[in-house]
């Protein structure tokens, strides 16, 4: 990619348990910890005769946004690419085998209660 080119970013992230692929042209740390800011948003061509439904709710879901901040905890994946394709929002798809999760903290409820 020449320098002459703009630079385009595909965002994959998280949100209400869909999967969400979008594309903008900059992309950035904010300054609200724990957010990154996606701007300047870039949607397929609307001049073809075949719609596609999931870019078309995407785009109805961030018509007039100018900047969006998306939590970098449901970021999945940020590539830099050359040309747009459709975004998309599909379904998570939730794994066939059962695992369980660690404990989200290594303490009990009351420390001090298993020392006798």
């Amino acid at each position: 990619m020449s320098k002459t080119e703009a630079i385009l970013y595909k965002i994959t992230f998280l949100q209400n348990e869909n999967v969400v692929e979008m594309y903008a042209k900059n992309v950035a740390e904010s300054d609200m910890f724990g957010f990154i800011i996606v701007e300047n948003l870039v949607f397929g061509e609307t001049t073809s005769i075949v719609v596609d439904p999931s870019e078309e709710r995407l785009k109805e879901q961030f018509k007039g946004v100018k900047r969006t901040y998306i939590p970098m905890h449901t970021v999945l994946r940020i590539d830099e690419v050359e040309k747009a394709a459709s975004g998309k929002i599909t379904a998570r798809v939730q794994p066939t085998n059962k695992i369980t999760p660690l404990p989200s903290s290594i303490y009990s409820s009351d420390p001090g209660k298993d020392k006798k």
